[in-house]
């Protein structure tokens, strides 16, 4: 399992991903040795399939059922603990129609048994208090991720998901429950798309906290690639608990291990 951000790809000013040296080599070999993969990002704010129709156009050669988002996990998750219940929705509306086809009912506000918060481009106060609302009086708060963001051509480029959570969570009192990575759910979701149990798998991605985690929280192998949020992370400070089994500077070094 690869992570896409910061791993295979930085994204430029104009959004699109620009693949890191050796990322389609690599891709291309583990394909042709009859290995599964499967990209998992935290990006929520269109379909699985289309993030990776740009991936394909990018440069990366990846297949429409090759890429995972929380969107997944969250619908899986929804089904299977709160099925039926409508859902307070903080999404795009593609999203919102992807959530909906898969029979996830849509709340209109305060009735909401569930809030879930992906990405959104433009939010308002009403809205977020009804949400918080809800969830004061017990509907989960459940987030497709909750970390500051993730690694840009130029920085870090900022979570507004993680905002409008942090935001509802302060004022409810509430701990929100993750559905991307790093959670059980996700680890859940690869083990289903996959086909393979988790501790069989390897785990490359450029976020402790969010990629070594989740391959720590499936028991894979994790092998942290230094291009892009954790790049400087000096890991002798690191708990050796927390720590990946690998590291290197860039996917390409993974051409010498296929």
């Amino acid at each position: 399992m690869f992570d896409v951000d910061g791993t295979l790809v930085h994204r430029g000013p104009d959004g699109r991903g620009r693949p890191q040296p050796g990322a389609p080599e690599v891709l291309e070999r583990i394909r042709a040795s009859g290995r599964p993969l499967v990209l998992f990002t935290n990006g929520s704010h269109v379909s699985s399939e289309r993030i990776a129709r740009g991936l394909q156009e990018d440069g990366l050669p990846i297949g429409e059922r090759e890429v995972l988002t929380p969107v997944e996990s969250a619908i899986t998750y929804l089904r299977r603990y709160h099925r039926d219940r409508p859902v307070l929705m903080f999404v795009t509306e593609a999203i919102r129609e992807r959530l909906q086809r898969a029979g996830i009912p849509a709340a209109r506000g305060e009735e909401a048994g569930a809030v879930f918060v992906a990405h959104i481009d433009q939010t308002d106060f009403d809205e977020m208090e009804r949400a918080a609302r809800a969830v004061r009086r017990g509907a989960p708060l459940l987030a497709g991720s909750y970390v500051p963001g993730y690694a840009g051509a130029n920085g870090i480029i900022f979570s507004r998901g993680a905002m409008v959570t942090a935001a509802i969570a302060k004022v409810s009192g509430a701990r929100p429950k993750v559905l991307g990575k790093p959670s059980r759910a996700a680890v859940a979701e690869l083990r289903a798309r996959l086909g393979l149990p988790t501790e069989r798998l390897a785990v490359i991605g450029d976020d402790l906290g969010m990629d070594i985690r989740l391959g720590q929280m499936g028991g894979s192998r994790t092998v942290l690639v230094r291009s892009g949020i954790s790049g400087q992370v000096e890991l002798h400070r690191i708990p050796e608990r927390r720590r990946p089994d690998a590291v290197i500077d860039g996917v390409a070094e993974l051409l010498e291990w296929l």
